[in-house]
Formats: structure tokens, sequence, C-alpha cells
């Protein structure tokens, strides 16, 4: 006689590894003993499979352009990858919005080169990741611009920027770590219309002389962290540009350069607002300016506040602590009309080679308010003689201890 619960147990039994081994070659993976956790692998686009090659010679924009698009129109998680070895390309456009599980991953193992022909250059940017939410940049690989054979065409303030070494262009929930970025033709990064971007633990690096080579630049971008990396250009290591909100920067090695800056701000008549920004635990080697927030002459009317620059080491920077609201003033004469407000410069100490390290020079129809100057320790790298701080048009307070001592008028 058969036991009719035992078969129909039996029955049951046969049907769920049925379906596990269905599943199974249908390449779905299932844990049998936690059926809530999924077991998802990640699908790999190696760029050599579309046809990239490592030979430091051929363009492999299409290649690159081709494995990302295959990436980010795929089901499931996936990585866009760059191996060991040197890819040449020219300008490379990654673009969404993916249907790939967030985040989608782009791992660079070997080198990139900016491949060596100007024109092949049309957007701005050598590399853009554009239209993108939820994307991850790793993989120890270096990004090199080769930007030596095009410096000469960026020392005019008035001609078009050369291109970006990596653009964020519309994009959130970013995240860039462990990555060299060597001899940008221009930029080295920029965050522009972006939310939500971590970077950290990146590598920076171009000669002191080459132009406009700023080694991260943010404009319109709300809620980025910049932390733990080594930055030295021949510009800004880290500059802020207008409407951004709720930035950090914090234990970046800085030098050579021109330090780490708020602006330039009012340049166009389109610029907005700049809110919320700390800069802290940071050390400036040899920097041309330290702790910085410079504007245009003839600016919009538009507010920069509610800034921090804290516990900063200065190591033989020029000008260690400077507003500067008066770029441009030969060809623009109108004063600033970028208002500065509650600015404070906290716990700041170590070596000038300027006589005067401490400038704070406002504009004359928006003056600087609510300027903090805290525990100020800056001593002459050098027979300069004593040092002393300047002051135009600023409202400043002061505590602790300063040296040198505060300005005695600020007219």
């Amino acid at each position: 006689m058969v036991n009719s619960g035992g078969g129909r147990g039996t029955v049951e039994a046969c049907l769920v590894l049925g379906i596990a081994c269905l599943l199974a070659l249908s390449g779905v993976q299932c844990d049998l003993l936690h059926p809530h956790r999924r077991l998802a692998s990640e699908a790999v686009f190696d760029i050599t499979k579309f046809e990239a090659v490592a030979d430091g010679n051929t363009d492999n924009a299409i290649a690159l352009i081709r494995a990302w698009k295959a990436a980010c129109n795929s089901i499931g998680a996936a990585k866009l990858l760059i191996p060991r070895g040197q890819f040449v390309a020219g300008e490379v456009l990654f673009t969404g919005p993916c249907t790939a599980n967030k985040p989608i991953t782009i791992e660079i193992q070997g080198d990139l080169l900016a491949y060596d022909d100007p024109s092949a250059y049309t957007g701005g940017a050598w590399i853009m990741l554009e239209k993108v939410d939820g994307v991850v940049l790793k993989g120890g690989g270096t990004i090199n611009g080769r930007g030596q054979q095009f410096w000469k065409y960026g020392k005019s303030k008035d001609g078009p920027p050369l291109p970006v070494s990596f653009v964020f262009q519309t994009v959130n929930n970013a995240r860039m770590s462990n990555l060299n970025f060597v001899d940008s033709m221009g930029f080295h990064i920029k965050v522009t219309d972006s939310n939500n971007t971590d970077i950290r633990n990146i590598n920076i690096r171009a000669p002191g002389k080459s132009p406009n080579t700023d080694g991260i630049h943010l404009s319109s971008a709300i809620n980025v962290n910049i932390t733990d990396s080594i930055i030295g250009t021949g510009d800004d290591c880290v500059s802020i540009g207008h409407g951004t909100y709720n930035i950090l920067v914090a234990r970046i090695i800085c030098g050579p350069g021109h330090g780490l800056s708020v602006g330039s701000l009012g340049k166009r008549p389109t610029e907005t607002s700049l809110k919320g920004l700390t800069i802290i635990n940071c050390t400036l080697v040899g920097t041309t300016n330290g702790a910085r927030i410079k504007t245009y002459h003839a600016s919009p009317r538009i507010q920069a506040t509610h800034i921090y620059f804290q516990d900063i080491v200065m190591e033989k920077v020029k000008n260690p602590i400077v507003i500067d609201q008066h770029y441009d003033s030969k060809r623009r004469p109108e004063q600033s009309s970028v208002k500065l407000s509650d600015i404070h410069f906290r716990n700041i100490r170590g070596s000038t080679i300027s006589k005067i390290p401490v400038k704070l020079n406002c504009s004359s129809i928006f003056p600087c308010e609510g300027v903090e100057l805290a525990n100020i320790n800056l001593i002459p790298f050098g027979p300069i003689g004593p040092l002393k701080s300047t002051c135009s048009s600023a409202k400043f307070f002061v505590k602790g201890k300063l040296n040198p001592p505060a300005p005695t008028a600020c007219a």
C-alpha cells in the first residue's frame, strides 16, 4: 500500500529540485537554504573582447565606447574592464542612462593614454561619464593625458580650455578610488551638474609649470567628498566653483600647485551661489597659495558662504591665507559683486616665504563679513623679516593666538 502523504512529499521535493536545476541552467543562482539571498554574478565586459589593442599606438576609443554600451545596456550586475596594458584612446563618451544593476563598475587596471592628435577632441573632455546614476570607478590603473605636447596651446586665458581628462557630467551616486592621473591636457578631474560624488585615494601628478592643470574642479555639484589623496599640478590642487553645496575636502597633500581654492567665482553672468564647504586636515608643500578664495571684478551678484579652512599645515607656502576679490581688475574696473560671508580660517600653522602671509582683500561694494581668524601660527622660512597681515573691506574677528598679528585696520 502506497503512503499518499509520503508520495506527495517526494513529488514536491522533485519539483523543487527540478526548478532549481532549470534556474541554474538559465544563469540564475538560488540558495535553497537561504531563499531570500540572491547570489548574482557580475558580467565582465573586457575591452579587448571589443577589439581594443594594447599596443600603445592604436586609437581604441570606439572599442571603449562599444564595451561601455554593452555593459550599460545589460541586465544584472556589470563591469567594464580595462585590463593591464597600454591602451591609447581619443575622445570617449560613456553615456547613460543604464539598464544594468546599480552601481555599474568601471575597473581600470592598465594604462589609458590620450591620443596625441588635438583634432580628436571636440567636446572639452577626453573621457566623459554622462547621465549615469550609480557608478564605481577603481582598479589601480593610470589615466595619462600626455599633456606635454598640448600645454603650449593652453597658456592663453582667452583661448578654449584644453580637454579635461575625466568629467562627471550629470552623474549621481558616483565613487572613484585607487586611480592615478598623470599630465592632463587641461584639468585632471571635473565634477559638474552632479550629486553625491565620493573621490578618494587618488594620485594626481603634473609639473608645477603645466598651465591650467587643476587636480579636481567642481561646479554645480552637490554633496561631494574629496579625501585621502595626493595632488601636485601646475594650478589649483582642488578648485571649488560656483553652484556647489555641501562639499568636504579632507586629508589632501597638495604640492606643487596653486593651493586649495574657492573660485574663481563670478567670471560668467550665469553663475550661481556657493554654500557649505569644509577643507580640513590638509597639508600644502611649496605651493603659491594655501587657503584661498578668489572672485572676479564685474561679477554677477551671487554669494559664497559657510566656508571653513581648518587644521591645515603649510610648508614653504607663498600666500598661506588669502582672499582676493580683484581678479581681472585691469580689464574689469567694476568691483566684485560676489558677497563673501561666514568664512573661517582655523588652526593653520607652518612656514611661509612671504612677508604678508595673511591677506584679506575684499570687494568695496560688497565687503566680506564674518571672517574668522583663529589660532594662526605662521613663521618665516628664510631671512624675509617680520611677518604681517593686511586687510581691506572686510569685517573680521579673532580667536586664540595669531602669528602674524591680525591687521590693525581694515579700510
